[in-house]
This record gives structure tokens, sequence and C-alpha cells, in this order.
């Protein structure tokens, strides 16, 4: 009896031990294809970047493409969560996209980090936003970089044409609240669509209210398309962009016609440029130096870097969770995510991050600096 005993003893463990090094899966979604595909293509090569192995444990990652569009991303993310049985997922490169897929992973209870810029993702925190995380700075505080500048330029009114979508929308909330602020007047707004061929009738308005600068408030290549109209219309204005514009694509199609430009911008854009005793110049000097070593000199982008980031954070909380329970099991999503909750001055591509039960981004003004776009790249300003 004692022998058979041990042996049941002995097979338990083995069992046990066996289950430490079970598989984490991953699961990502990410535009890497349609409107925003500039944003998702450097976030899908930065998958690849990520560890395959954290605290002992294999880590399978199942990257999937939304082809920007809300409906996909939401049946991507319930495919990786009733098929894949993902510990947590990744995504998606939108703010709609990751709007739609909070009642996916609040329902089924699994963490979700996102790539996406809206505050909206993880405020207010409630039962479902408790289970969403974002990498990318909030719109509020990019907001108040640029009515900060454009106070300090003395301009003192503005245009705004955003997308007619969250991101546009959030976008013209938060930058209200920041001109008011800055004692700066909003003479005009406008909205279009990402996949519209044409700006012409709101540029038309716009320039025709005479603005000392505007603000457009778009992402990827999609946002050049306003300011190229501003340009042919012989607007002499200032022009910012969001941080949303943060990728050589963008550069890439606007050309000429964004010289001059104005935006906030992770650290990790002008990484080189940062003096060296900038908090976030080490890590975002890591990160730009194994992008572009996997994908070539000159490659960097901030989108990717926010996958990067989210990559990091979930690293960072993995050796955590697994003290309270095993992958693939609803209690190790659930430690997950308090693990997630609970980091602190961890350092990324963008920022350092100190996440809490109120803030579920965890950034602070060590993630923004503001550039301009010289000579076809990116030159900081402060």
């Amino acid at each position: 009896m004692k022998k058979m005993i041990k042996t049941l003893v002995a097979t338990a463990t083995l069992m046990a031990a066996g289950a430490t090094f079970a598989d984490i899966n991953v699961g990502v979604t990410v535009s890497s294809t349609g409107p925003a595909a500039s944003l998702g293509i450097p976030e899908k090569n930065t998958i690849s970047l990520l560890p395959t192995s954290i605290a002992g444990q294999k880590i399978n990652y199942i990257v999937l493409d939304d082809a920007s569009d809300t409906t996909k991303a939401v049946a991507n993310t319930r495919r990786l969560i009733t098929d894949d049985k993902v510990d947590i997922v990744l995504g998606s490169t939108t703010t709609p996209n990751s709007l739609a897929m909070i009642d996916v992973v609040a329902e089924a209870q699994v963490p979700m980090i996102s790539m996406a810029a809206s505050a909206r993702i993880v405020e207010p925190q409630d039962a479902k936003r408790r289970w969403v995380f974002k990498t990318p700075q909030n719109d509020i505080m990019m907001s108040l970089a640029i009515a900060t500048h454009m106070a300090d330029q003395k301009v003192k009114t503005v245009g705004f044409i955003g997308f007619a979508d969250a991101y546009g929308e959030g976008w013209f909330q938060e930058f209200g609240k920041a001109a008011g602020l800055k004692g700066l007047q909003v003479v005009g707004s406008e909205r279009y669509n990402r996949t519209d061929a044409s700006v012409t009738a709101q540029i038309l308005k716009l320039v025709a209210a005479n603005p000392d600068a505007i603000l457009i408030a778009g992402s990827g290549t999609p946002a050049a398309l306003p300011q190229v109209a501003l340009v042919e219309r012989g607007y002499k204005g200032k022009v910012y962009q969001t941080h949303g514009v943060a990728n050589n694509d963008f550069l890439r199609v606007g050309g000429k016609n964004v010289e001059g430009t104005f935006l906030p911008s992770g650290p990790v854009l002008v990484a080189a440029q940062l003096p060296a005793n900038h908090p976030v110049k080490k890590s975002a000097t890591e990160y730009v130096t194994k992008y572009e070593a996997a994908y070539g000199k000159g490659s960097i982008s901030t989108f990717g870097a926010h996958a990067w980031d989210a990559g990091q954070l979930m690293a960072a909380a993995v050796p955590v969770a697994l003290k309270k329970a095993q992958p693939g099991t609803p209690a190790f999503r659930a430690a997950m995510r308090d693990a997630l909750e609970q980091i602190k001055e961890m350092p990324g591509a963008h920022g350092i991050f100190n996440m809490s039960p109120g803030d579920h981004l965890g950034l602070d003004q060590r993630a923004r600096v503001m550039v301009k776009i010289e000579g076809g790249t990116w030159k900081l300003q402060n």
C-alpha cells in the first residue's frame, strides 16, 4: 500500500510539473490590410519579436488579420477565445475595432491589451473594461501637447477635420477641452471617412474660416488626404496631425505636402534624438534596434512599438499569474488580468507604465514629445 501511495504521489508530482510547462496561447488580431494597414503591418511584424518562452512556459501566438473592419475584429476575437482557447488577446489596431471587441472579451473574461488610442477603450472603468488595457497614449495627453504647442506658437484660432468615427469624435472632444484650457478658439469642424477619395468640400469650408492652424485627426495614410487638399487650396497656416500618423508610410504618401507638420508622438519615434538622461531612451532604443535588425534601417514605427509594449506588459504579468494558476484555465486568465493591473514602473518603447485598478493605460507625460516633419523625416522639438 505504501508503495502504491508513493507511486501515486510521484505520478501526481510529474503531472503537476508537466502542467507547469503547459503552453500559453496569445491571440492577436491586427489590421494588416484595409485602410489601417500602415498601422497594422508593423504591429504584426512586431509580434514576431516577442518572447516565445516566459518563466519556463512556451508562448504560442495566433495572429489574425481583421482587415480594418469591426465585424471581422469581433469574429476574430470570438474565434481566438472559442477555438484557440487563448489566455489573453492583443489588439486591435484601430479604436472602432477595439471598442467592438470589449463585449466579447468581457463576456469570456479574457484580458485584452488594445493597441488603439481612444481613452474610451479603458474609460470609464466598469465591469466590462476591467478586462481591457491599452498601450497608446490617451487623446487628452496628446491634445494637451498640441494645444500647448499651438499657444506657444501664438495660434489663436483652430480648424478641425477628423475621421467620421470614434477616433475622430474622441479627438474632437478631447482637443476641445485642451483648446479651452489654452485659450484657443475652434472656428470650424469637419469629418471624413477613412476610405474617402476627396475632402475638397470640407477643406473649402475650413480654409474659408481662415484659422491660424488646422488639426487633422486621422491615422495612417488616410490622414494625408486633408493635408494634400490644404496645400492645393493654398492654405498658409500651421498644420498639426495626431500621433496616429507617426509612421514612414504617412511620410511616403504625403511627400512634400506634409513638410512642416507638427505632431505629438511617443519618444520611440525619435529615440536616437532623445537626451541620454531621458527615462525612455534605453527601452525605446532596445525596440528600435530589434525592429530595424529584422526589418531594415529606418523601418521603425510607433504603431509597432504599441504592439511591443503590449507584449512587454504581457511578459511582466505571466510570472505573477503563474504563481496563482495554470495556463488554459479561467483562473489563469483572471490572474493575468490582476497581474496587469499591478504593473509598476515598467519601461516600454513609448513610456513608463504604472497600472492600477483605476488606470488601465498607466502612462504619464514621459510618454510624449512634440516632433516636426522636416526634410522627409521626424525632428524632435522638445
